[in-house]
C-alpha cells in the first residue's frame, strides 16, 4: 500500500530530527513524506532539509500566524502538504506530528491493520510520554481515540468524511464522521510511539474555551457537554477547566456560530458518546 505522510511543523528544530530518523527505520517505506514548515522562526526548514537524500522528502514553507490556535494552525498547515498529494495515487494518508519517535514496525503494523478488512478507515497506535525515567501510555479520555498527532486514514474514508476540519475538536470530528459513514477505527494495543512534547503544551488558557465551542460545534448538547466538560477537567486534575469548557460551549451558541456537523451526523454522535457512558456504567 503507497502511504503519503504529512508532517506540519512550527519551531521543531529540536524534535523533528528523531521523527525523520524514526520514518528513516520503517520496515515499510512511505511513498511520499511532506513537511510543512509553518511559519518557523528556528531552523525547521534547514534540518528537515539535510534529509532530502535519504528520504521521499518535501519540504515546503506556509505563511501563517505565529499563534497556535487549537485545530486551526496545524490542519491548516496539513491541507498545503495535501495539495502535493495524488490522492488516486496513495492507499494511505497520514497527518503525523513533528516531535514523534515511531518504532521501526510503525508502518508495517497500520498496513495489516488496513488489509485485514476493507472497512478499517482509520488506525493507529498509542502515544506515550516520558515520565519520571519512563514512558507511559499518555492520559486520554477513550481508548478508542486515535490521538492528533498520528493519525492514519485510508484514502477512501479519508474523501468520504471530507478531509479534515480547520477548528479544535478535528479529531473527533474525523472518528465521529467516519463511524457515521460505516468505517471502523482501529487503535492498536501495544503498537506505542514517543511522543516527545505532552499534547497541548503549547496552548494558552483561552484554548479551553475553544474546546467547548467545540462541542457546541459538534453538536453535543449542554448536557452531554457538562457530563464530557466534567471528565476532562478532572482527567487532567484542573477542576476551573470546567467553567471555561461550559463559558466555551454557550457563548458559541449566543454567537450563534454555525455547527460543523449537520443535524443527523449530530445525532450519531450524541448516540454513539451515551453508549459508550451507558457501557462505562454496566447497563
Amino acid at each position: 500500500m503507497r502511504i503519503a505522510i504529512i508532517i506540519p511543523a512550527y519551531n521543531e528544530a529540536s524534535f523533528i530530527v528523531q521523527t525523520l530518523e524514526s520514518l528513516l527505520a520503517q520496515t515499510v517505506k512511505a511513498a511520499q513524506i511532506i513537511v510543512v514548515d509553518d511559519n518557523s522562526t528556528d531552523d525547521t526548514y534547514d534540518v528537515a532539509s539535510r534529509f532530502t537524500d535519504r528520504l521521499p522528502i518535501t519540504i515546503i514553507r506556509n505563511a501563517s500566524a505565529a499563534e497556535n490556535i487549537p485545530g486551526t494552525k496545524v490542519i491548516n498547515a496539513f491541507k498545503k502538504g495535501l495539495e502535493l498529494v495524488d490522492q488516486n495515487k496513495v492507499d494511505i494518508i497520514c497527518k503525523f506530528d513533528a516531535d514523534l519517535i515511531f518504532p521501526e514496525h510503525y508502518l508495517e503494523n497500520i498496513v495489516v491493520r488496513f488489509r485485514e478488512s476493507e472497512k478499517t478507515g482509520m488506525a493507529a497506535g498509542h502515544c506515550t510520554i516520558e515520565l519520571n525515567g519512563s514512558w507511559v501510555v499518555e492520559n486520554q479520555n477513550n481508548p478508542d481515540h486515535i490521538r492528533g498527532a498520528l493519525k492514519a486514514y485510508r484514502t477512501a474514508c479519508f474523501k468520504e468524511i471530507g478531509g479534515l476540519r480547520s477548528s479544535i475538536g478535528w479529531d473527533t470530528m474525523d472518528e465521529m464522521l467516519a463511524r457515521y459513514y460505516g468505517w471502523q477505527v482501529e487503535t492498536i494495543a501495544g503498537l506505542h510511539v514517543k511522543h516527545l512534547k505532552p499534547t497541548g503544551a503549547a496552548y494558552k488558557p483561552m484554548s479551553m474555551q475553544l474546546q467547548g465551542e467545540a462541542f457546541y460545534k459538534m453538536r453535543y448538547g449542554w448536557p452531554l457537554t457538562v457530563i464530557t466538560a466534567l471528565k476532562m477537567a478532572a482527567k487532567k486534575r484542573q477542576p476551573n477547566l470546567f467553567m471555561d469548557y461550559l463559558k466555551g460551549y454557550f457563548k458559541a451558541q449566543k454567537n450563534g456560530i454555525d455547527p460543523i456537523l449537520n443535524k443527523d451526523q449530530g445525532r450519531f454522535l450524541r448516540q454513539y458518546r451515551w453508549n459508550g457512558i451507558k457501557s462505562k456504567l454496566g447497563f
